[in-house]
């Protein structure tokens, strides 16, 4: 664990120097935070329906609502529709961090030395995701904190938050969002190690992302409905996935091609 936190610590200070990098950090939750606080805002003194734009509620709607009733169900139904966008943060972030990781060694000439160094490909693929997925998952956590503020302070609606509170929501935020985070890393870190240029693997990596925005549009358009048992079977593909992408992220990294490709 020492060495992986020492990996850890050599990402952070490296990579955070990179403007970029901590304007995406910085920028995306503010601006995925806000679109829905903005929406709660704009939908202040509207009834259920003009909220919805619909001429009546769907009985199958208001069934999902609890106890809330009127502008306060619309309310719910509408913000629930965003809860795909605080899992895209934890999965947009950490691949501008990981894809910089190897290709950005082989820029600052610090490739060979960390590749020579008394440290086994397992602990440093793990201290260069992590580097990359504890910020991520971090801004993410900080982000829901400041919505369910921000619908405590917009709505007034106590109900409203606890329905926000619930095991669904906070299951998706508390392994859900870190198992999307070590995916995109795990994929982020393979693209950086077989590709020279950092906005190649960049733009490949950011490839990961399209299954979640796939689950954004779906649920959208009323094809899915999330649920616990959804997001509860989602953690579990999703724990599987990313055992699956370490192990081939530790065979993908051949020490000795790498050196010999980029000399």
């Amino acid at each position: 664990m020492t060495k992986i936190w020492t990996m850890i610590r050599k990402e952070w200070a490296e990579v955070f120097k990179n403007k970029f990098v901590l304007f995406s950090v910085a920028f995306m939750p503010l601006l995925f935070t806000a679109i829905p606080l903005g929406v709660l805002y704009s939908m202040r003194g509207a009834t259920a329906a003009e909220a919805l734009g619909l001429s009546e509620v769907p009985a199958e709607m208001t069934a999902l609502c609890g106890d809330l009733a009127g502008a306060e169900c619309a309310q719910f139904m509408i913000v629930s529709q965003f809860l795909m966008l605080f899992l895209l943060m934890p999965v947009i972030i950490p691949v501008t961090i990981a894809s910089y990781s190897i290709v950005g060694e082989k820029r600052t000439r610090t490739l060979e030395p960390l590749l020579a160094a008394p440290i086994s490909t397992l602990e440093l693929l793990a201290g260069k995701a992590l580097g990359a997925a504890i910020p991520a998952v971090a801004v993410t956590w900080g982000a829901y904190i400041i919505f369910m503020v921000g619908t405590i302070l917009i709505t007034g609606s106590p109900a409203l938050t606890t329905l926000l509170l619930k095991p669904l929501w906070l299951l998706a935020m508390v392994v859900v969002g870190p198992l999307l985070s070590v995916a995109a890393v795990s994929m982020a870190v393979m693209v950086s190690s077989r590709v020279n240029d950092p906005r190649v693997a960049e733009q490949v990596s950011a490839l990961v992302m399209l299954p979640v925005l796939g689950l954004f549009m779906a649920q959208t358009a009323g094809f899915i409905q999330l649920n616990q048992g959804f997001v509860l079977w989602l953690a579990l593909i999703l724990a599987v996935i990313d055992a699956g992408l370490l192990a081939l992220a530790i065979q993908l990294f051949q020490r000795e091609t790498i050196l010999t490709r980029w000399k």
